[in-house]
């Protein structure tokens, strides 16, 4: 019989920030550009140049430590991590050890109807590496040092996670919450936002903790959540057989679905850390700290709290709007627009989805305004365009981005309000559905329903559907049968 395990799981999360320049020198931190053209001697660690700090990146990792429930320290300093690997070419990476920023956060987490709460050991700062390109033909690798000493938050997780869909929620939070701070663009995709994941099984109800294998660098919810469940089933059949985990890092794979170990796992002592002697110590005040305590804008959660209460909205609309930003934003500007806030809600849970999912597009590639949703539902309302009619225009709005209006003027898709010509219309309907007007007066609710669809269908959506219902009803009342 099979043993029972459970996963201990740790995340190491990495937040490149949102400042302009890199920690340590003036270069630019956008992202791509052509290979090396985005660093100095300063950031590729040239012998003689003198790093020094970028106060934007210590203001972020304090603002995201705060938004994460931590205590901020008043003194920290920075540190050597020495390594021998071509990516930072001065073989070490200006990290912090012993002393971080931030320490002994949380977020809460919803899994299934309950909350779980994870906990963050520490928040510090440090400096982004090269990228290496390996050759397919394994006959070398290139090095870009473009992002060589972008600003990094490393976020480290306690191991409190014990699913692979716990740490999707995990990671889904802390990245709604990086964002709406505004501290990171997140763009998982451009490697902004990226996670080492920490996992050992052990058998269900041991205390202790079984050998950790780490991850490195899954940049999507989708890897986390293949190479999470592809390692636990590694660890359990190698346990099951004999064999014995080692502690090591591992690469995944996530075309082929498989992880393969890289090198063995470092200790801190393998790492040689001692204090950064050409950089001074961080030194904040609590008015400091407290300042950037009050410019925290609103945060996921209490939004969420607020759509729910507030708007009336159902928890899980709540939840979809605000795990974005950008999507969140959206929805305040269009409720602000049109004060239809369920109205809004149903447009962008439904069709704006849809549509995004269709062209595997963000939020971000919504090409009008939040107030042209607002104009559109206000059309529906006032009777201009009918319910079908708006599907049409919103499809439209997504290609051109022009405004409902201009869109419902250019392909003329006003709603039909001309009783003589909806009568016509009608009467010819009826001529043609004989049974289904006799179905509906012997009492077939269907057969009436079905008149409405062939008479929206004759004038191809666009006529007045109360004002059909209400010709259709009083025609069929004079007809004797």
């Amino acid at each position: 019989m099979r043993m029972d395990y459970e996963v201990v799981i740790g995340l190491e999360v990495h937040a490149e920030l949102s400042t302009k320049s890199k920690i340590y020198c003036s270069c630019t931190t956008e992202f791509g550009g052509e290979e090396n053209t985005h660093c100095c001697p300063i950031c590729t660690g040239m012998p003689g140049v003198l790093p020094v700090l970028n106060e934007k990146a210590v203001e972020f990792a304090v603002k995201a430590g705060l938004a994460t429930n931590c205590s901020i320290a008043e003194f920290s300093k920075q540190d050597r991590k020495n390594y021998f690997y071509p990516d930072l070419p001065k073989a070490y990476q200006t990290s912090q050890y012993d002393l971080p920023l931030c320490k002994g956060g949380y977020i809460d987490i919803d899994v299934g109807e309950n909350t779980k709460r994870i906990g963050i050991t520490r928040i510090h700062i440090e400096e982004d590496a090269g990228k290496l390109m390996h050759d397919e033909w394994d006959t070398g690798t290139l090095v870009d040092y473009n992002r060589c000493g972008v600003p990094l938050i490393e976020i480290v997780s306690e191991p409190d996670i014990r699913s692979a869909e716990e740490a999707k929620a995990y990671m889904e939070n802390l990245k709604a919450i990086l964002e709406y701070i505004e501290v990171s663009d997140c763009k998982m995709q451009e490697g902004s936002l990226r996670a080492d994941v920490n996992l050992s099984v052990r058998p269900r109800g041991q205390k202790e903790f079984g050998t950790r294998t780490e991850m490195k660098n899954l940049n999507s919810f989708r890897s986390i959540v293949r190479a999470i469940e592809a390692e636990t089933q590694r660890q359990i059949r190698e346990i099951e057989s004999g064999g014995v985990i080692v502690q090591e890092t591992r690469r995944w794979d996530d075309n082929k679905g498989v992880s393969y170990a890289m090198r063995s796992k470092e200790e801190a002592h393998d790492y040689r850390y001692f204090p950064e002697p050409d950089l001074v110590p961080i030194v904040l005040d609590s008015e400091y700290i407290e300042g950037i305590r009050q410019s925290l804008p609103e945060l996921p959660d209490a939004r969420k709290k607020r759509y729910i209460s507030g708007f009336g909205l159902p928890e899980y609309d709540a939840a979809i709007l605000t795990a974005s930003k950008r999507l969140s934003d959206f929805f305040e500007e269009a409720v602000a627009a049109c004060n239809n806030p369920k109205a809004v809600s149903n447009w962008i849970m439904g069709d704006m989805m849809r549509i995004l999912k269709e062209r595997n597009s963000e939020e971000e590639a919504i090409p009008f305004p939040a107030e042209y949703l607002a104009k559109l539902i206000g059309l529906i309302e006032k009777g201009v365009i009918s319910g079908t009619i708006a599907k049409k225009v919103f499809e439209k709005m997504f290609e051109s981005g022009k405004s409902p209006e201009a869109i419902v003027k250019e392909e003329g898709l006003e709603v039909v309000s001309d009783e003589g010509a909806l009568a016509a219309i009608v009467k010819k309907i009826l001529d043609a559905n004989p049974q289904s007007v006799a179905d509906y007066k012997s009492g077939k609710e269907k057969a009436f329903g079905f008149l409405v669809g062939q008479a929206m269908r004759e004038t191809k959506g666009k006529a007045n559907p109360q004002l059909i219902n209400k010709i259709l009803k009083d025609e069929i009342d004079r007809i004797n049968i």
